[in-house]
């Protein structure tokens, strides 16, 4: 049986049943007792306390404004980043597939461990143990939040900032989609008239790729104004 130590330190918590660990730390691809339920609860739970913490530490915060805080947060990529602070991958229980393609690496499966080891936690040891786990794990990425400007998506801050000098709206065009469909890779260009050339991004999805080609676009625009 694994040992759990480390992992229980990382979490500030530590289980009384084992196989209620080790189940949150089942991917289904590894058989039917999985942490898909787990994960159902959990992810109830952390978008309430997150909602719940942003909604004290910006009182004159608007909804909008919360909602895109939150989502910040609950997020897989920055779920995954909790899951790698503590490294996750090496507890992960995959099925010989998931194990040979490196899903113990993949953001998707890892930002799901973080979601079921909350709902485990629920379900052993009520809502205030989850929530208290919660507010440790998230403590440092609340504080370091600000409402307003800084949590407009890259595409919606690159269009204010050229509508702020009466330019027509960048212009987003699918350059190449590769691969096969549960892993296809997207290349997007972004095109203003501020900037002479195209900017280029890939990513998993079209949408993340857009943003990274505006957030791409808009660095290059603010360093020459």
């Amino acid at each position: 049986m694994p040992d759990y130590r480390k992992l229980s330190d990382h979490l500030g918590y530590t289980f009384r049943d084992e196989a209620l660990l080790e189940r949150a730390l089942r991917h289904r691809s590894a058989g039917k007792d999985n942490n898909e339920r787990l994960e159902f609860l959990g992810d109830a739970v952390l978008s309430l306390v997150i909602a719940e913490a942003l909604s004290g530490q910006f009182p004159d915060a608007r909804e909008g404004e919360l909602s895109r805080m939150r989502a910040s947060l609950v997020k897989g990529t920055t779920l995954a980043k909790v899951a790698r602070e503590f490294k996750l991958g090496d507890y992960v229980l995959l099925g010989s597939g998931e194990l040979k393609s490196g899903g113990h690496r993949r953001d998707s499966i890892l930002a799901d461990m973080v979601e079921a080891l909350i709902g485990a936690i629920y379900s052993e040891s009520g809502f205030e143990t989850a929530r208290d786990c919660v507010l440790n794990w998230f403590h440092a990425r609340i504080e370091s939040l600000s409402s307003g400007e800084s949590l407009k998506d890259a595409k919606t801050r690159l269009q204010e900032f050229l509508q702020a000098r009466a330019e027509p709206l960048p212009e987003y065009e699918l350059v190449e989609q590769t691969g096969l469909a549960h892993e296809q890779q997207f290349e997007v260009s972004c095109v203003t008239r501020l900037h002479a050339d195209p900017v280029v991004a890939r990513a998993g999805s079209r949408k993340k790729a857009e943003q990274v080609a505006a957030q791409a676009m808009l660095e290059i625009l603010q360093s020459r104004s």
